[in-house]
């Protein structure tokens, strides 16, 4: 059966809802094909232990980096709770640790002057107001057309000299060098330096002097989202961002459908007057094929499912934003969600468990614990002691637990440890590993606790403990995340390069793939990462400014 949309949009996780919502308030025709038989990707929530009354969210789980102007053009109506604590990092072998509480600094610099890291009290105070420059100047920008490289930079000098700070020597420290180099020399304490250097290290696998400044750019989106860098908790779960992006897309006239999985992409230029006809072939949940026809295709996918997608229609090799061959993406973290009866006491007796995993509680991310796990993981190896950090959403929001286990003291964990490459698994041996990595992940957790984590476990209907561990191996069964990779590849700067042309809308918009028409508005594009509607956004912004 063969239908003509103005739009096609391949995936609908969270991204390609924000893309559908806006474009059909626009008067577009617009469809969203799902694989899965429920809306928004990795950005949902889920009941993840049988018989329990508890909704986690699944694989993303905070929020920083959605911009206010989405939220109030689509009338979202979600809340995004702020945590009190910034993070708790135990000393590794001791009995204290770092406390940082964004209401009391005070108290934050007694937890510095204890750890003895006096002196980077104040190195902290002045590292992050470097930071909010960096917030100030680059987030307003992400749902406008690409900045140049200079114009970023001079956005960003112009800002810290406001404030009597060296713009370019902030611009050279955080964005020029390696940003691990610039801790380092920033930091005296081991521990201090870990914490900060934690935020280039989520999804990406960098040493701690990482010359390709892969690390750089993920510390960036860390430290900008909302123009302050905060990361919030959803109110309801994950799934309450996507199911409020699903309800604008459907208010606007979106066609929303699952259980669609697109088998290639062709397109035809036959008609001889420069348009551009796209051909989406799928095939619906009960097995019957589909065409569907679109001047626009957007991808809500990696670019290796595109180039699997246009290898399928006889297009060749798939196009990328620089319009060159699909590069290799690799994930290096491994996902655990636990349901614990109470939460664990801790070694540190001078902290309150709440205080401590309000926040980030940081485990065995020391920077050197960081390089010798890096170290490891690059020589083959599981690292011998797993780095991670663990949220505790429902101290922030209790909603997402049943009224039964809220009463019962119940609370969710979930960690996200480092520094574990998908080059670590194979198929042959992705089952095995899961319980070698879930084992190592708990042993580390223990390794800051005054009692085994696994004690404090509640068990689901059928028996089992309430531990739920995803590798990369899984995010690329479940979510088609190519190497397990979050970010669907590398991370790319928040601009274009100076020599960079910008002579088209899906250019300027930093969503283009080569291929007129298509349009990459996933995680693969530039500005994509975290549950942003970023993407989603530039790449309907594009299709708009093309008509």
């Amino acid at each position: 059966m063969g239908t003509k949309r103005d739009v096609v949009i391949i995936g609908g996780g969270h991204n390609g809802l924000t893309a559908a919502a806006y474009l059909a308030q626009a008067g577009l025709d617009v469809q969203v094909l799902e694989r899965l038989d429920v809306l928004g990707g990795a950005a949902i929530s889920a009941e993840a232990f049988a018989g329990v009354d508890a909704r986690l969210s699944r694989y993303s789980y905070l929020v920083s980096l959605l911009p206010q102007r989405i939220i109030d053009d689509l009338g979202l109506q979600i809340e995004l709770a702020p945590r009190r604590y910034s993070s708790y990092t135990p000393a590794p072998g001791a009995d204290h640790g770092l406390l940082v509480d964004n209401h009391d600094p005070l108290a934050t610099a007694a937890s510095f002057a204890a750890l003895g890291a006096e002196d980077d009290a104040l190195a902290w105070a002045q590292f992050y107001e470097g930071t909010q420059h960096l917030a100030r100047a680059l987030f307003p920008t992400v749902t406008d057309p690409l900045l140049t490289r200079a114009e970023a930079r001079a956005a960003v000098v112009a800002s810290a000299e406001t404030a009597g700070i060296d713009g370019a020597a902030l611009w050279d420290s955080l964005i020029e060098q390696p940003v691990g180099r610039t801790i380092a020399d920033t930091f005296a304490n081991d521990l201090v330096r870990g914490v900060v250097y934690t935020d280039a290290l989520i999804g990406t696998f960098a040493p701690n002097d990482d010359e390709t400044l892969l690390a750089n750019r993920c510390f960036l989106y860390h430290v900008i989202g909302g123009g302050t860098g905060d990361w919030n908790v959803p109110v309801g779960g994950m799934g309450a961002v996507s199911g409020e992006l699903e309800r604008a897309a459907r208010l606007a006239g979106a066609t929303l459908t699952t259980g669609a999985e697109v088998t290639a992409l062709t397109s035809d230029t036959s008609a001889g007057n420069g348009d551009r006809q796209h051909c989406v072939r799928w095939i619906d949940a009960a097995g019957a094929e589909h065409e569907t026809t679109a001047e626009h295709v957007l991808v809500n996918c990696s670019p290796h499912e595109l180039a699997r997608l246009l290898a399928a229609g006889d297009e060749g090799a798939a196009s990328t934003t620089d319009g060159g061959a699909a590069p290799p993406a690799e994930g290096a973290q491994v996902k655990v969600n636990l349901l614990l009866r109470r939460l664990p006491r801790l070694r540190d007796a001078s902290v309150d468990p709440a205080a401590a995993f309000g926040g980030t509680f940081h485990i065995n991310e020391t920077f050197s614990q960081l390089q010798r796990a890096y170290d490891e993981a690059a020589s083959g190896q599981v690292p011998s002691v797993i780095p991670a950090e663990i949220y505790c959403h429902s101290l922030t929001d209790p909603s997402i637990l049943g009224p039964e286990l809220r009463a019962r003291g119940a609370h969710t964990l979930t960690v996200f440890a480092l520094h574990v490459p998908d080059r670590l698994l194979t198929e042959a041996n992705n089952e095995a590993m899961r319980a070698t990595l879930q084992r190592a992940v708990l042993d580390s957790l223990d390794s800051v606790l005054a009692e085994p984590i696994e004690s404090l476990l509640l068990t689901d209907a059928n028996g089992e403990p309430c531990v739920e561990t995803k590798t990369t191996r899984d995010l690329e069964h479940v979510l088609r995340l190519p190497g397990g990779s979050i970010f669907h590849g590398d991370l790319a700067w928040p601009w274009a390069e100076d020599d960079e042309p910008l002579d088209t809308p899906a250019r300027r918009w930093g969503v283009d793939t080569g291929l007129p028409g298509v349009l990459l508005c996933g995680s693969g594009a530039r500005r994509g990462g975290a549950v942003s509607g970023i993407a989603g956004h530039n790449a309907a912004m594009a299709v708009l400014e093309s008509r």
